[in-house]
């Protein structure tokens, strides 16, 4: 339908008030709510993360691209809940305790709404209390930490190593990113992944959970 294929093209080219507009007369036009998400805004959001991973597209065009899905969204999710269409998971995202890095963190949460994830964002300084009693609160499916320096990069392995002391490690997947982490420390930590950028975010995420 050439109208989706316009919405597509809307989100990539990070047009917020004609993404809203087109998702509206979408849904006006009789479009299930799932087909505009699907077919539309997660499409889009696809090809931004596509573009991103090979270098195409950068940071700021990623940011402009999730605003304009936000906008669609924002009209969609209403109709969402009405249809019952539940979102692919839920995933608590946070920065760890001491470190007050956000970008990457956002960028991260902004890929996998595109994607069709249910995210729970808890800021910055996040610590291992609010992590677990978040996730749980929330019925994660899966916990991302970020972390941009080395010294509180530590803090990721004290919140699994909570996780496991409050016997809820193997309730929810936990996965790692920020720019000093690697694969080897996500080994070492007891994490069940890393991404060494937001678009590979959603790729393991789909992955660990096997979506």
């Amino acid at each position: 339908m050439e109208k989706l294929q316009n919405l597509v093209q809307s989100v990539i080219n990070g047009k917020a008030p004609e993404t809203e507009q087109l998702t509206s007369e979408l849904l006006d036009s009789g479009v299930t709510a799932a087909q505009v998400l699907n077919e539309g805004l997660v499409k889009g959001m696809d090809e931004v993360g596509r573009r991103f991973k090979a270098n195409e597209f950068y940071v700021p065009e990623v940011l402009i691209a999730a605003r304009a899905m936000k906008a669609g969204m924002k009209i969609l999710r209403p109709k969402l809940a009405e249809s019952d269409v539940k979102p692919i998971g839920t995933i608590v995202l946070g920065t760890v305790k001491g470190d007050l890095h956000d970008i990457g963190k956002n960028l991260v949460g902004m890929m996998l709404e595109g994607a069709g994830f249910e995210v729970i964002d808890l800021g910055v300084d996040v610590s291992a209390e609010k992590f677990i009693q978040a996730a749980n609160e929330k019925q994660a499916s899966a916990v991302g930490m970020s972390a941009l320096l080395t010294t509180t990069m530590v803090n990721m392995k004290s919140t699994i190593d909570e996780m496991t002391k409050q016997g809820v490690r193997d309730s929810f997947r936990v996965i790692i990113g920020g720019a000093p982490l690697t694969q080897g420390y996500a080994d070492e930590i007891g994490a069940d992944g890393y991404a060494p950028d937001a678009a590979s975010a959603v790729g393991l995420l789909k992955n660990i959970l096997q979506i």
